[in-house]
């Protein structure tokens, strides 16, 4: 029989981008009995997940969940507001947005990337994975559009390969500046419930994001947060679609239902999750995160190292990716801190693997568990004979010694959007 339980003693560091740890108390809430999808208490069960979710992509409308990966929400926001054919541009700050990209060409859509022009003294064949979108750019390209082609405009928020945060209020005011009529989509799989968000104020049509990071859940569940420029868009949207389709979703859900076997189960962990979301406060929550990856990067900076993220103003509150030295396996360095300290740290993907490591610092953490991790990992550096400037441990030691946690302060029950 296949031996699973291979862990050491003691618990297991998981301090990758996602999936990231899952709360006990959310573990305690997924092992409840599993009920009839089609009876009156999983109705109830809809119905409140259903008007809770709003709360945290900070909208007044739909939010659909799909009992599928990120991907699979990628997928949908294509579909459901576009056709065969049509023009879409997007914008490559790092390997998802450009497996994105490559969806919609598989797709059959005509996908357009931009991407940062320039040099990078770090990684000279990828100088736009260090930055956030240009909304500059996406302006100019929307007004040399004249005959308003391009359909729709995909991004993401928080590129979980490289650690930069984009400014979606900058690419909608981007799209109004041009007089564009394009859809906003938008990925935020990854910054969703850790870094600010707002799907209405931004006038974002579609949300993309997942349960594995910032909902602390397991992997599995996907959302699609809707405007109503995207739910008119999906009556004559052209893509042959089923599962997907947010029609039929929609009219089930208004009674707390959906037309297909949902995952009860984590429906209940969501239920749990945005309960604890709730108590705390989103700008409580936004705060925690904020502190914790200032930390990481002092530990950072001090060992002397270069941020993947080379703007100071798209640093992500999520995760902070760390270059090596030429020469310095990162793949490597990460093996070694995990078979010697039960440590997992994010790899490098697409353009920036074997160069690139990255730490973690969301969802159910707290100071000494990030303090382990820097401590770790600068154990690994040390016996990969990678030279340090100095302690990343003292640093970051120093940083939340001396900058005290926010006040805990109980948020308003208010349903709906924040």
């Amino acid at each position: 029989m296949l031996q699973l339980d291979f862990h050491p003693t003691g618990r297991h560091f998981l301090q990758i981008p996602g999936p990231s740890p899952v709360p006990d108390r959310i573990l305690r809430a997924i092992s409840l009995p599993t009920i009839d999808h089609r009876g009156p208490e999983f109705g109830a069960l809809g119905r409140d997940v259903l008007d809770k979710i709003k709360y945290v992509f900070q909208t007044r409308s739909p939010v659909i969940i799909y009992p599928a990966s990120g991907t699979g929400a990628w997928e949908a926001a294509l579909t459901n507001t576009l056709s065969p054919g049509d023009d879409v541009l997007m914008f490559e700050t790092g390997h998802f947005a450009a497996l994105w990209k490559a969806m919609a060409d598989r797709l059959g859509l005509n996908a357009e990337i931009l991407s940062r022009e320039g040099t990078d003294e770090h990684l000279p064949h990828a100088p736009g994975w260090r930055h956030g979108v240009q909304a500059d750019a996406i302006e100019r390209r929307l007004r040399q559009d004249t005959a308003r082609k391009i359909k729709a405009v995909c991004v993401a928020h928080n590129e979980t390969s490289t650690g930069a945060t984009s400014d979606i209020a900058a690419v909608r005011r981007a799209i109004d500046a041009a007089g564009h009529p394009a859809l906003l989509l938008v990925d935020s799989i990854s910054g969703l419930g850790s870094i600010d968000y707002r799907h209405d104020e931004w006038g974002v049509d579609v949300t993309i994001s997942g349960s594995q990071k910032g909902l602390m859940l397991p992997p599995g569940m996907s959302f699609n947060a809707l405007s109503p420029r995207a739910i008119e868009a999906s009556k004559t949207a052209g893509f042959p679609r089923s599962f997907w389709a947010w029609g039929e979703i929609l009219a089930m859900n208004a009674d707390g239902y959906w037309p297909y076997t949902p995952n009860t189960n984590l429906l209940y962990g969501l239920s749990e999750s945005l309960d604890m979301l709730r108590a705390e406060g989103l700008p409580n929550v936004f705060a925690r995160h904020d502190r914790w990856a200032a930390a990481v990067r002092s530990a950072v900076v001090a060992w002397g190292l270069p941020i993947l993220c080379a703007d100071e103003q798209c640093y992500s509150s999520v995760l902070t990716g760390v270059i090596v030295p030429a020469g310095v396996d990162a793949d490597a360095l990460r093996r070694l801190i995990h078979e010697r300290f039960d440590l997992s740290l994010g790899t490098g993907l697409g353009k920036v693997k074997g160069r690139v490591f990255r730490m973690g610092h969301l969802g159910d953490s707290n100071d000494l568990t990030l303090v382990a991790m820097v401590a770790g990992v600068e154990m690994g550096l040390r016996q990969t004979g990678v030279p340090l400037a100095g302690s990343g441990v003292e640093a970051i030691m120093a940083y939340l010694g001396s900058h005290a946690a926010p006040a805990y302060r109980q948020a308003a029950a208010t349903p709906g959007a924040a």
